[in-house]
């Protein structure tokens, strides 16, 4: 059992999945605030389109 716990404190396959988790995180969160501003931007453009077009 106490070779089981020596070879967990060793093991750093867990804290790399922790971050690479984080990082696809952080891309998820700057991507939807990216596209939302974007998004946001694309329909004030459309709609001025389509006031100039009646």
């Amino acid at each position: 059992m106490r070779k089981f716990f020596v070879r967990l404190r060793k093991s750093e396959k867990g804290a790399t999945a922790i971050e690479y988790g984080l990082i696809a995180a952080l891309i998820a969160v700057a991507s939807i605030a990216a596209m939302t501003s974007v998004g946001t931007s694309l329909t004030a453009k459309f709609n001025q389109i389509s006031t100039a077009l009646k």
